[in-house]
């Protein structure tokens, strides 16, 4: 395939991604959100969401689901987002509010902080907020925003695919951070997910302050 031909596919792409988000704006909505989180699996760490809204001419090609897309390109991604969004916010809920609240209400919280953030930067650069927010198979009662669930939403729009990014890599650098603080465990690499390596960190110098208790009943 020639380079011609990949940047034909990848704005193929673009454009397939886009049906819910040109469909709200068929129905009169003009800012529209994506949302996503990073982080409900893994052992340790905080669970981090993001809310984005991108302009309507938005044409940054490669755009997917962040689990999809190598590191670099996920790096590449997260500056390009930045730079063309309207508005985005983060938001996150660590490890301690995971296992008082258990995981889903903790994703469902940093979503609701990624918006507010959003909105308040929306509004302070365009005097809009936020008509609607399509989010990665939840929906949050407590934000009185209409919304639309995805199942896999982060394949299918292409705000919530952005969203996915700006959350995975906000995630993944903590973990880095995180591996230099916390040694043994694999961090850097693994990000919190229990692979063996994070296992046999676990065995021979047993949890640190960011794991989640709720998750590793077996350790003390």
């Amino acid at each position: 395939m020639t380079k011609q031909e990949r940047e034909q596919v990848l704005r193929e792409k673009l454009q397939t991604m886009q049906v819910y988000e040109r469909d709200l704006r068929a129905a009169g909505k003009r800012c529209i959100a994506g949302v996503d989180e990073a982080g409900r699996g893994p052992l340790a760490g905080p669970v981090v969401a993001a809310c984005v809204v991108l302009p309507e001419d938005f044409d940054v090609l490669g755009v997917d689901d962040s689990k999809k897309l190598s590191e670099k390109k996920r790096e590449q991604l997260y500056d390009a987002i930045l730079s063309e969004a309207l508005a985005y916010g983060i938001g996150m809920q660590d490890n301690a509010s995971i296992d008082e609240i258990n995981i889903l209400e903790a994703t469902k919280e940093a979503m609701r902080c990624a918006i507010i953030e959003a909105e308040q930067r929306l509004r302070e650069k365009t005097g809009c907020g936020i008509d609607h927010i399509l989010i990665d198979a939840l929906t949050l009662r407590e934000i009185a925003i209409p919304q639309t669930g995805i199942i896999k939403g982060d394949s299918a729009s292409l705000s919530i695919a952005a969203a996915s990014i700006l959350a995975k890599v906000t995630r993944d650098r903590m973990m880095v951070e995180y591996d230099s603080i916390y040694p043994g465990y694999a961090f850097a690499k693994n990000k919190g997910y229990g692979t063996k390596a994070h296992y046999e960190g676990l065995q021979a110098q047993g949890m640190t302050p960011i794991h989640r208790r709720s998750f590793l009943k077996n350790f003390k």
